[in-house]
């Protein structure tokens, strides 16, 4: 009688387990796998770990050390070198020399002065100094009043024309003319000799007015 009360109940039981809801069914006790454990930490210790000999050194950045002193050797070696190039002197400054001063030209030398000019000329049968002369005849009377010493021999002169008396007293009158202008430019009497040579030294040799022309003068001869 036992034993069938007991099968009835334990019948009863199964029959009421099978018809429970999973959600109704006890959780399974979750087990904690090796995967969703947490990882043990390790052990800190004190030992320095022994760097890696056979590492590549490639894959490493050069230190600040090795590179300054890789590039210290060709700076180095080329410092060596330009102390070594001969250096070329430089010249030392020197003066400038003075501006060549223009060599002094003696104004009875200087063709471009109007003292080059040495004659002073008449027309035909005239004695007196033309206006064109006039600044000959000034500065040549300048300079011997700034030249006092200066001695002078003013020769009268005439063409072919006429007699030799004549033209000997017409050359005189034209160099006391010549003379007289002198004086009135600043020369002194003293300085200055009149003569005459008339028609004896004539300047053009031609028997035609262009050499006439060229004849009938005073000449200023400096002594």
């Amino acid at each position: 009688m036992n034993k069938l009360i007991f099968s009835f109940i334990l019948v009863n039981l199964l029959a009421a387990c099978a018809i429970r809801t999973p959600f109704d069914s006890p959780a399974a006790p979750k087990h904690e796998s090796a995967a969703t454990a947490p990882a043990q930490e390790p052990v800190k210790t004190d030992t320095v770990t022994a760097p890696d000999v056979n590492a590549n050194t490639l894959d490493k950045p050069a230190t600040p050390e090795t590179t300054s002193a890789a590039d210290a050797a060709p700076k180095a070696e080329a410092a060596a070198i330009a102390d070594a190039t001969p250096k070329a002197e430089t010249p030392a400054p020197t003066e400038a020399a003075p501006p060549a001063q223009a060599a002094t030209v003696e104004p009875l030398n200087d063709p471009a002065s109007a003292l080059s000019k040495r004659s002073i000329h008449f027309p035909f049968a005239v004695d007196v100094v033309q206006e064109s002369d006039k600044a000959t005849i000034k500065a040549h009377g300048a300079y011997l009043a700034s030249h006092p010493e200066q001695k002078i021999r003013v020769e009268g002169n005439t063409d072919e024309r006429g007699s030799s008396e004549y033209n000997l007293a017409l050359g005189q009158r034209r160099a006391n003319n010549t003379k007289k202008a002198l004086v009135l430019a600043g020369a002194k009497t003293n300085q200055i000799e009149a003569i005459s040579y008339g028609e004896e030294k004539p300047l053009a040799a031609g028997h035609d007015e262009a050499s006439w022309a060229q004849n009938r003068r005073t000449d200023i001869n400096y002594k």
